[in-house]
């Protein structure tokens, strides 16, 4: 463990995004990030984040610099916030410089804040010499983004709510490795920024929409209909599920007050086109998270076929394709 007056402890982790099929969406506690219900996710290759941590006791106060920026002090705080968690174990007051990388459009509903913290999590556990279980880093990296505890595994992963406000409980587990035809086409409608933050449309939701009371019981039944599909690498039965919940989670927004969608005009034309591929035989079905961009769950063996057709519709560089990705790792400095 690093002491205030101990040498440089420097770690450096790769965390991959991960893509809900059962989705969460709300918290039953905002300080604690303990969410309202379970959840799936399947960990993608394509999209990740480095993440570099260096305690120091030469630092005054923690730094941190994504991709290549210094940032503002607001973003300082929320790290130096997560990275409290961590020194309170190590017990020490040593302050850190963070340098990360996304290698996601950050806050485009692309999970990015999902790799962001995973990467985090690992790095710094590594820096201060924690050695952390697995469990342990997934209840950690939950508190900086929920669907961060998701990210800690490869393949599919199972993320689950807990009781009460017992902390300790809701922790994320993999699932099944997903070592089988599958594919994910990422359809990028729009990289930016979106305009109401995946926290704000929580709230909004929870706090207006008729429909959310609905939600937790359908939440309940598509991951007991889901997870025995997975384990007979049933990807109909898969994709049904993941699309019908997806829909119902959007559902909620549009019954809010005022009602919110992130859908844009080219999130209808992406799902339009997989319902066509559909009719023309393609095993393709759609999810999308709190952004306008389109994620289409497909066999592997027919990922490129479907982004082919794609690309009559999309430009090329909208288009990625991903597959089951792996849990986070160290790289080289």
């Amino acid at each position: 463990m690093i002491q205030p007056n101990q040498p440089k402890g420097s770690a450096t982790y790769r965390a991959h995004t991960n893509i809900a099929l059962i989705k969460y969406w709300g918290k039953r506690d905002q300080a604690l990030f303990l969410p309202v219900t379970s959840s799936l996710s399947l960990t993608l290759d394509a999209f990740y984040t480095d993440t570099q941590v260096t305690f120091d006791a030469q630092l005054t106060h923690d730094r941190f610099i994504l991709d290549g920026q210094e940032q503002e002090a607001s973003q300082v705080a929320k790290v130096s916030a997560f990275l409290d968690c961590f020194r309170a174990l190590a017990q020490t007051d040593c302050r850190a410089l963070v340098t990360s990388t996304n290698h996601v459009p950050t806050a485009a509903g692309l999970a990015s804040s999902a790799s962001a913290y995973a990467a985090l999590a690992c790095a710094t556990n590594a820096a201060l010499g924690l050695d952390l279980s697995q469990r342990q880093l997934s209840i950690l990296a939950r508190q900086g983004s929920g669907s961060a505890s998701r990210s800690l595994f490869g393949g599919f992963v199972i993320w689950h709510a807990g009781q009460g406000e017992d902390s300790d409980s809701s922790y994320a587990e993999p699932f099944e490795a997903a070592e089988w035809d599958l594919a994910m086409l990422v359809v990028m409608v729009n990289k930016g920024t979106k305009k109401i933050s995946s926290r704000q449309g929580m709230a909004l939701t929870m706090e207006t929409s008729p429909f959310y009371a609905l939600w937790p019981d359908e939440v309940a039944k598509d991951l007991a209909a889901i997870q025995p599909a997975i384990l007979a690498h049933d990807l109909d039965r898969v994709g049904q599920i993941a699309e019908h919940n997806a829909m119902k989670m959007h559902a909620t927004m549009i019954a809010a007050n005022p009602s919110f969608s992130y859908w844009e005009a080219d999130s209808l034309k992406a799902m339009d086109l997989v319902r066509q591929l559909r009719q023309e035989g393609f095993t393709a079905y759609f999810t999308m998270d709190a952004g306008p961009n389109v994620k289409v769950l497909c066999p592997s063996s027919q990922a490129e076929a479907i982004r082919n057709r794609f690309m009559t519709e999309f430009d090329s560089k909208q288009l990625a394709v991903a597959y089951p990705g792996p849990a986070p790792y160290p790289i080289n400095d």
